[in-house]
């Protein structure tokens, strides 16, 4: 049973929603705008039809509270910097000019402009544009997004609660803009930006809202006196406003540390905080700090990033433990639903055994549904879900699906020599040298080529049976040889095949080893209109036959240069997939890369002579809080040398990572031992080189000269400058040149244009060194 305030205090509500629609309307929408077949008042009309069939399937569901704001057209971060009126000044035109089209600039660029750098949201997937800041930048609010989706909500007559980016998280992501000392705090723009934040607020509040939330995530990390202070000052200021509506901060991603304590004291009206994994507590902090009394707590009882179903009887147990320290007690996911996809009813290809084990953003919005009417109202008003729970739960943990007995063996069975090279790096490089005479600053790029239409069309033919798999095959054969001969003509030293074959850079592998569970519906925003269908690990991971070997073994039959073989490392198929909550990460991570450790010896075989094993993933999984560090770092790059290990001195490994801040990572990129690393580079104007440098990183490196994110073509005397850039951290003799990152996002026009600069400049800048 529960209390009368408790029932009066449980409510159901959401941080946010994911943003496409179930067809992604929003992404066609957004494209066909770029392109110029969707006007402005379409898109306009598209995204306002996606924002109120959301909200209108939340209150369905039994939501009490409907999130607003949180829908953006490329990403909440590059909102607020709209908000705030942080235009750089390079975009100042385009912005009064058209706001849409300016906003769209600062995301992507122009040939004229360079976009806004881009990186990863903590520790998930999703990129966010980076706000650039100088001691001149000057704030000015607009509210104009954020009020008039708040009246969209309350017109349908829904109670509802606009969501902001808070003010010290959004200084704590910003950098310092081009031009700027590189020492600048933006953190120092505080005082400059809360009466910004006031505005917005009385505006919100003048426009109906009763409550507004400010996500603060950066707290969940490791943060300094100084930064705790500007926190404890920021929401003193805020929470002593007298025009202003009630005030929800919220964290999310990992516990709260000693800035909960400052969060629990402030004069704001509720906190949000998130009660699973790490966070988890959260709970003990709360409970020692005497509660929050006289104040609301959301409680992010419902896993948010993954797929698991929730344990419905252990949440009830956590929220019931929460009633006594809070006024009111609601319940809601972790974070925002915009990491998970939108619904397992679109998905027909599962197992209804195994699908009754997952749960997508509406499975997610029922579970808080339930979990709040049972918080309310006593479990005998949920039995039946809660039955019904105890079944799913009990079907999976007792699966044979879940664990092979021959996989575990193995794994058990590896030893450190395992994952050792077995030449140290000075004699290998003399030994590749020797072998793939290449020139000085080698060109390559990362991997993929263009997805064209054709190779998409091809694809969906043969899953609908339109054409069998030898006109399948033909067509990638077809696409390899154009890619193969480009590449030739253009003068690039170690080629690529393009990948035509893959359809993501995960779930290709993924669809190919035991244990794993692909979609066809199960689309998650990874940035701007780029969707990712991450894979589902499920089970014990194996590789039942070579994967890629073929296709690596076909291009190189049709030149004499070396073609890398190319694929994905364990950490990033674990990052970018949904992975199993029953053991250990490390224990899935060795399993991975065992089952990767067969292909690339596979691949050598086959006289594969470059093998490049992508880790774009390895900072983005870097725990937030750096206790937690060591140890993710030593499985990490322990699974990275299992994969690659095994391999003789002359054969080259690769290893690529892109839109991170690596300089946290510096010391695990020197743990990998890979001959080469290629890193994102071009909107950071070179930032990882010198981070490299300052390590005494000591083998080769290709920071990259294009910024494949862009549809701009840069100049060659741009990328030469840049390489120049590079050159200044990172001797000749170790610098490569090559793209950001892979070029499947990018159309062929740009793309050739783009390598042929990228190659003209490297042989600039070789011809000034041989003068030199």
């Amino acid at each position: 049973m529960t209390t009368k305030s408790a029932a009066a205090a449980a409510r159901a509500t959401v941080y946010g929603y994911p943003r496409q629609g179930r067809n992604r309307e929003l992404k066609k929408a957004v494209e066909g705008y770029w392109k110029g077949r969707v006007t402005a008042d379409a898109l306009r009309a598209t995204a306002a039809e996606l924002r109120r069939t959301n909200w209108l399937r939340l209150a369905d569901a039994g939501i009490d509270e409907v999130p607003t704001g949180d829908f953006s057209y490329y990403d909440h971060v590059l909102d607020t910097t709209a908000m705030v009126g942080a235009i750089p000044e390079r975009h100042r035109s385009a912005v009064t000019r058209d706001a849409l089209d300016g906003y769209f600039a600062m995301a992507r660029g122009t040939q004229e402009v360079a976009p806004l750098e881009m990186t990863k949201w903590f520790d998930t997937n999703y990129h966010y544009l980076v706000p650039e800041l100088g001691p001149d930048t000057a704030f000015t609010a607009d509210s104009a997004k954020q009020v008039g989706e708040l009246k969209e909500a309350l017109a349908l007559g829904l109670t509802a609660r606009p969501v902001l980016v808070g003010p010290v998280t959004y200084l704590l992501l910003a950098k310092p803009a081009p031009g700027v000392p590189a020492d600048f705090d933006p953190l120092t723009l505080l005082d400059r930006l809360l009466p910004v934040y006031a505005e917005v607020l009385a505006d919100l509040r003048a426009a109906g809202a009763e409550w507004v939330q400010l996500d603060e995530p950066a707290l969940v990390q490791d943060r300094t006196p100084a930064e705790l202070n500007a926190a404890e000052r920021a929401y003193r200021d805020l929470g002593g406003l007298a025009d202003r509506p009630k005030l929800l901060v919220a964290s999310y991603f990992d516990r709260l540390g000693d800035a909960l304590p400052m969060l629990a004291k402030a004069p704001v009206d509720g906190l949000a905080l998130d009660f699973t994994g790490a966070a988890a507590a959260n709970l003990d902090t709360l409970a020692s700090v005497g509660g929050l009394p006289g104040k609301r707590l959301v409680a992010g009882v419902v896993n948010g990033r993954n797929v698991w179903v929730n344990d419905l009887a252990a949440s009830l147990s956590t929220l019931g433990t929460l009633l006594g320290l809070a006024d009111r007690v609601d319940v809601s996911a972790s974070c925002s639903l915009l990491h998970v996809p939108l619904d397992t009813a679109a998905e027909r290809d599962i197992e209804p055994q195994i699908l009754r084990w997952l749960a997508f953003a509406e499975q997610k919005t029922a579970e808080v549904v339930t979990l709040a009417r049972g918080l309310a109202r006593g479990t005998d008003a949920i039995a039946a879900d809660l039955a019904a729970n105890r079944a799913d739960l009990a079907s999976r943990a007792h699966s044979p699906i879940t664990r092979d007995p021959a996989v575990r063996a193995r794994a058990s069975a590896v030893t450190e020599t395992d994952a050792r090279r077995s030449q140290p790096y000075s004699e290998r490089a003399a030994a590749q040298r020797a072998h793939l005479r290449l020139p000085l600053l080698p060109t390559t790029t990362i991997g993929s080529f263009p997805q064209t239409g054709d190779l998409r069309t091809a694809r969906a033919d043969l899953r609908a049976g339109r054409i069998d798999t030898a006109g399948y095959e033909e067509r990638i054969r077809a696409e390899i040889q154009e890619v193969i001969s480009f590449q030739e003509k253009t003068g690039i030293d170690v080629l690529v095949h393009g990948e035509p074959e893959r359809n993501d850079m995960v779930q290709y592998f993924a669809e190919q080893l035991t244990g794993y569970l692909t979609t066809r519906h199960g689309w998650v925003q990874s940035y701007g209109t780029r969707y990712v269908r991450p894979p589902i690990l499920a089970g014990d991971i194996s590789r039942p036959e070579p994967m890629t070997v073929r296709w690596t073994t076909y291009a190189q039959s049709l030149t004499s240069r070396p073609v890398k073989g190319l694929l994905t490392g364990p950490v990033t198929m674990l990052a970018w997939s949904f992975v199993r909550d029953d053991q250990p990460l490390a224990d899935t991570a060795r399993q991975v890369a065992l089952a990767l450790r067969d292909e690339v010896n596979d691949l050598e075989a086959a006289s594969t002579s470059v093998i490049q094993v992508d880790e774009p993933a390895l900072r983005e999984t870097l725990p937030l809080r750096g206790d937690d560090r060591a140890g993710y770092l030593d499985w990490a790059t322990e699974a990275f040398r299992l994969t690659t290990s095994g391999v003789r001195p002359q054969t080259q490994i690769h290893t690529h990572m892109c839109y991170a801040e690596f300089g946290d990572i510096v010391q695990a990129i020197d743990d990998l031992d890979a001959d080469v690393i290629s890193l994102e580079a071009a909107r950071s104007h070179m930032q990882v080189a010198r981070e490299l440098a300052a390590h005494g990183y000591p083998r080769e490196a290709g920071p990259g000269v294009y910024d494949i994110h862009s549809p701009r073509v840069p100049s060659t005397d741009e990328a030469a400058e840049l390489l120049r850039t590079g050159l200044r951290a990172i001797p000749a003799e170790r610098l490569w040149v090559n793209p950001d990152c892979g070029l499947k996002t990018r159309a062929w026009p740009e793309t050739r244009a783009s390598l042929e600069h990228l190659v003209a400049a490297a042989r600039t800048v070789r011809d000034e060194l041989s003068r030199s």
